[in-house]
């Protein structure tokens, strides 16, 4: 048995003495390699009792056949290893409801998974899979059952399309290029620089003899259509970035870096156009060892073919070389797809779309949308299946769209009035038969790529912010006690300005105060300022008035969000000091957010500010985000409520009083006592108010709690200590869970935020009636300050409806950093699934990372009890 210690022979000794469903042998914590397990021990199989097996963050290649000597496991925890296949005899594991493979080298799945009839938890995040394709991966489990089922159903086909997109400035030859690819022998004229996107297809012949078809889509080069372009950047795609090597203006470092960024790192090739014969040298080994993507340079003279034919035969090289060319797909799937490309019509309906699939050999209905969302994924078509205008048309010619939309961004009237455009101006631009039955979900493609607005109480005026005058418009502000916050960018992608102007439209102060690199927004008396400083790869972010921390929660949420939708956006977010220099002054020192954080995870209280070089509070800092005063005065204050005041102090935060510093010197005498397992963990319990927070906590705590019809909001937080089971790895062990139930109301969240801790379980309810849960808001929320925390759904059906706006594959792809469950309960009636979700949490608890660990010193807990 490699590297197998004695840590985990006497773990395994002992789940085999107390015959223990449960076994864990991770490495999360562990950097030493030498004690990592490279296989999995024998007497592990012997455990045939085992329901819970976690071999996560080892160094595991393969996962034996033996597993299945293991065929009550409910739970198997591989992730973070080094495995590239799994064994069809997984198969054989027919009690599995949760596998986890995240981080790992997988490439293929097996049609095994498909199976696995109790399987409803998959994670395969960071795995390098072609097989099924990523698309469908990303859609979860059910997906890739259904993709492995229509494989055995309809038999396999193959299809062999890729899309090639070329990009570079204006003038560089963008075009010639994409003419030069579908015609040698096409000669040069004098051409208009390409406005928005062209689309060409053009195919060449196989070994096999079958016809590879590349979409060839030539970008236009204006800085004007930069902030449009992340919207048709796709992954696994062959990208060529032309520079014209006469007038020297290309930025390769921000095509190079826009590619990486949007495209998940797909290949490159630069592509030398020599005007004149003109030669110029760029560092290329410089480029290559910052952008992993980039192939090949490749010199040419579009103008003689001067090297064309080295530039085609590695585009054919590379085309054919993308990890999903060859992928097994349904025969029905390609079928449809070639119905689909012969079809000359710019759009059709959804009825038609699945009367086509249903003529090719579909029968269900969630097969076709599946099939509708991967080629929606791969750019061969548009299908918006989430929105509710934009679902009932497939927009089988993604130009027939993108050139609707850069008909109004290119319009004389549109741009000399600034970006604003009524119904009737589009009815104008829209005026040719193609468009003629569209205009209004032509106007929705605009809002849903964050390319306008609708001016609120206005009528039908809207805005397309990117065309606003470059003039900042004067306007009052109140430069006291301002809060302050910068995010600076290691590269800063165009368009997030814009983006960030359409999400807050309706709060723009007067609906007046906005242009191309700013807004003035207002709310609740309070004023904001962000203004994108674009040379300096900056956002900075000014607040004034009554509820700053409010309205700075609300703009710092949105842009993070806008963050999250780049792949790999690298930025930091920088906090003003508040010492007596730095308070009033519009010029403060700034702190890294992650400084602060460390400090405070170090419990150091005080940061040294570098300009007057006094201390200052980390706590008072982070004021900025998160109103923790009344801590301190709960604190000091005798008639608060003496449970709150004991529950911050159980959880160990360091507060600037004489109360906690006398804790914490008290703590720091018992270094010399041994060591103690603690089994006990923290429920932050959140949602809307009215969802049914305080109910859940109190049907945990007490079962035949009745839940009365008027049960009021919580105000603040609430906190219960008598949440106690029987740990679920030893019946042996009491393990005690302390509940915190957080009000919903907005003017409380950001006194939330400082209590949001990592390594607890979150549980989020929303409440069937209203259907208004900002799960988005909510996931963000815990991403942020939860760290990898789980989360629980609780979806609380008071009507016993189901929650139409949450579905929980979506949600797990787009978190994919955290594990996320879902349960459906009925708090208000004495539903049985309340038993089963209780369950469900204790098992969700026992996994937490700190659980068992022994890492206290026993005096700690005689403290805790004392406080209590």
């Amino acid at each position: 048995m490699a590297n197998t210690s004695q840590r985990y022979l006497e773990k395994i000794r002992e789940a085999k003495e107390k015959q223990l469903k449960e076994l864990d042998l991770s490495n999360h914590w562990n950097t030493d390699n030498k004690e990592k397990l490279t296989d999995i021990p024998a007497e592990v199989f012997e455990l045939e009792w085992l329901e819970v097996l976690n071999l996560s963050y080892n160094l595991l290649t393969t996962l034996p056949e033996e597993i299945t000597r293991l065929p009550q496991l409910t739970s198997l925890d591989l992730s973070g290893n080094q495995l590239r296949t799994l064994p069809e005899a997984i198969a054989h594991l027919q009690q599995l409801t949760t596998l986890d493979l995240r981080g790992n080298k997988l490439t293929t799945l097996p049609e095994a998974i498909a199976s696995l009839q109790q399987l409803t938890t998959l994670y395969l995040s960071r795995n390098p899979i072609e097989k099924p394709p990523p698309e469908i991966v990303e859609q979860g489990i059910e997906a890739i059952k259904d993709y492995f089922r229509q494989l055995q159903v309809e038999g396999t086909d193959y299809l062999y399309e890729a899309k090639l997109l070329i990009v570079g400035e204006g003038g560089a030859g963008k075009t010639t290029l994409a003419k030069k690819i579908e015609d040698q022998n096409y000669q040069l004229r004098e051409e208009d620089s390409t406005k928005a996107i062209e689309v060409i297809q053009w195919g060449f012949p196989m070994d096999n003899g079958r016809e590879f078809r590349v979409n060839i889509w030539d970008f236009g080069g204006q800085e004007i259509y930069h902030a449009t372009h992340q919207f048709f950047l796709t992954k696994r795609s062959l990208y060529v970035l032309v520079a014209d090597t006469r007038k020297e203006d290309t930025d390769f470092y921000y095509w190079l870096n826009v590619v990486e960024m949007l495209s998940d790192n797909s290949p490159l090739l630069i592509i030398k156009n020599e005007k004149q014969n003109r030669h110029r040298e760029i560092n290329e080994r410089e480029l290559r060892g910052q952008f992993t993507n980039l192939k090949e340079t490749l010199p040419t003279n579009l103008a003689t073919n001067r090297g064309l034919e080295q530039v085609l035969e590695q585009i054919k090289h590379y085309v054919k070389s993308l990890p999903h060319i060859g992928s097994p797909l349904p025969k029905t799937w390609v079928r449809v797809r070639e119905a689909l490309e012969s079809d000359t019509r710019n759009y059709i309906g959804l009825d038609e779309y699945l009367n086509i699939c249903q003529q090719h050999g579909f029968t269900e209905r969630n097969d076709k949308l599946q099939l509708s969302s991967y080629l929606h994924d791969l750019g061969v078509c548009l299908h918006f299946q989430e929105d509710p205008l934009l679902n009932k048309t497939v927009i089988l010619k993604p130009k027939w769209g993108t050139d609707a939309v850069y008909k109004v961004l290119d319009n004389e009237k549109v741009i000399r009035n600034l970006g604003s455009f009524t119904r009737s101006d589009l009815a104008n631009i829209w005026c040719e038969d193609e468009y003629a039955t569209k205009h209004d979900e032509l106007l929705r493609l605009m809002i849903n790529f964050k390319l306008c607005y609708e001016i609120p109480r206005s009528q039908g005026k809207y805005i397309a912010p990117q065309l606003l005058s470059a003039n900042q418009p004067s306007y009052n502000w109140d430069e006291s006690n301002n809060l302050i916050l910068r995010y600076t960018y290691e590269f800063m992608p165009k368009g997030i300005i814009t983006h960030f102007i359409v999400v807050m439209y309706e709060l723009i102060n007067k609906q007046k105060y906005v242009w191309k690199s700013g807004i003035f927004i207002s709310k609740n008396q309070t004023n904001a300022e962000v203004i994108e400083y674009y040379g300096k790869r900056e956002i900075k972010i000014r607040v004034s008035g009554l509820h700053k921390r409010d309205l700075m929660i609300i703009v710092t949420h949105e842009l993070d969000k806008i963050h999250d939708s780049y792949q790999r956006l690298k930025y930091k977010k920088l906090i003003p000091c508040n010492c007596a220099t730095c308070k009033n002054s519009q010029e403060p020192h700034f702190y890294l957010f992650e400084v602060l954080r460390t400090f405070l995870a170090d419990k150091q209280e005080r940061i040294q500010c570098q300009k007057s070089y006094q201390l200052v509070s980390i706590l008072e800092l982070l004021d900025t985000f998160l109103d923790i005063k009344f801590l301190e005065n709960a604190l000091s204050d005798p008639n608060k409520d003496n449970e709150q005041i004991k529950s911050f102090v159980s959880e160990g935060l360091v507060i600037e009083s004489q109360s906690i510093n006398t804790f914490i010197n008290y703590l720091e005498q018992e270094k010399t006592q041994k060591l103690v397992s603690l089994y006990e963990a923290k429920i932050l319990i959140v949602g809307e108010p009215g969802a049914g927070k305080t109910s859940l906590m109190k049907k945990l705590i007490n079962p035949t709690y009745q839940v009365p019809n008027d049960e009021k909001s919580t105000l603040g937080i609430i906190v219960d200590f008598g949440y106690n089971f029987k740990y679920f790895k030893d019946q042996s062990i009491s393990f005690r869970a302390n509940i915190w139930d957080f009000g919903g109301q907005e003017i409380q969240y950001a006194l939330h935020q400082f209590f949001l801790t990592t390594d607890s379980l979150y549980i989020l309810v929303a409440d069937d009636r209203e259907q208004r849960t900002e799960f988005d808001y909510w996931l963000n929320i815990i991403k942020l300050l939860g760290g990898n925390s789980p989360v629980l759904v609780v979806l609380n059906e008071k009507n016993y409806n189901s929650i139409t706006n949450f579905d929980l594959q979506t949600y797990r792809k787009r978190y994919s950093e955290l594990t996320i469950e879902c349960c459906s309960v009925n708090l208000a009636s004495n539903d049985d699934r309340i038993e089963f979700l209780s369950k469900k949490i204790q098992s969700m608890l026992s996994n937490l990372e700190h659980i068992g660990r022994k890492l206290l010193p026993e005096g700690w807990l005689s403290v805790r009890s004392e406080l209590e």
